[in-house]
């Protein structure tokens, strides 16, 4: 990474409570920048996370994303105290779930690399992301219950539909955190690593995710997304006609020569 020119986005600095970063034209790391609050996820710092990604939507070289925080916390969860000073109102008014769309409406893979305690709304920031992979250290868990609040961002319903009825409930209810490993096993985390290995790792993924079709993987994310929650019947003719539209493009035309030829394939994206 040290070798590597990292092409900073102009308003991103020290100062910054999201940064980002480009090792490389195809790979963009979203950094979150709170350290003296564990990440805390207060209505600013959602704000400007959205903005970053609403920017690497409209970027056309990007082909993946790194979502991460520090090594000890990916976000502690929601602002405490920022969210004990408000009522119902309020919360209505500040339609958080339209920042979150912007991360999990990116239509490149997004990868989110968890270091430290993934609570709560940091939690919730994760799901959103197509892959999670854990630091070996890594802890998870919904605790909301244990300020007399309950999950609010797709704690209930994003957590249900990755590890099912009866752990989810376990754990929105009880506030109870779990390891990597548990997350694992649970099939809430894709990958775990260990600690050291995190972000080597995480830059490997992408950049072998940046070598693949991006037209391909955009429309594979689409479906899983989409399909997850639609009957089978629809799901599955979703899925064909993806597949069919791919058969139009130029990397359905590359990929195949390639492997014909035995070489590796020169995917543009079109």
């Amino acid at each position: 990474m040290s070798d590597q020119k990292k092409v900073q986005l102009e308003a991103s600095s020290a100062d910054n409570e999201v940064l980002l970063e480009f090792p490389s034209a195809h790979i963009a790391i979203v950094r979150l920048n709170r350290p003296h609050v564990r990440n805390a996820l207060d209505l600013g710092i959602r704000k400007e996370l959205a903005a970053v990604f609403r920017s690497l939507a409209d970027n056309a070289e990007l082909r993946c994303v790194i979502l991460t925080g520090g090594d000890k916390f990916f976000a502690a969860g929601a602002d405490i105290e920022d969210m004990s000073r408000i009522d119902a109102v309020q919360m209505y008014h500040r339609h958080t779930e339209r920042l979150w769309a912007a991360v999990a409406e990116c239509p490149v893979p997004v990868i989110a690399a968890v270091a430290g305690y993934a609570l709560g709304g940091g939690l919730e920031l994760a799901m959103n992301a197509d892959m999670i992979v854990s630091a070996r250290s890594a802890r998870f868990g919904q605790p909301e219950v244990r300020v007399g609040i309950m999950p609010g961002a797709g704690g209930t319903q994003r957590l249900t539909r990755a590890i099912g009825k009866f752990r989810a409930m376990y754990l929105c209810m009880t506030g109870y955190l779990i390891s990597a490993d548990e997350a694992y096993d649970m099939g809430l985390v894709s990958k775990v690593v260990d600690d050291a290995e995190l972000m080597p790792h995480c830059l490997e993924l992408a950049q072998h995710l940046a070598g693949q079709p991006p037209i391909a993987l955009q429309q594979i994310k689409e479906v899983v997304l989409h399909g997850a929650d639609a009957p089978l019947g629809a799901a599955l003719a979703l899925e064909r006609k993806a597949l069919q539209l791919l058969f139009a493009t130029q990397d359905k035309q590359e990929g195949m020569k390639a492997f014909l030829e035995k070489r590796k394939p020169d995917y543009k994206g079109l």
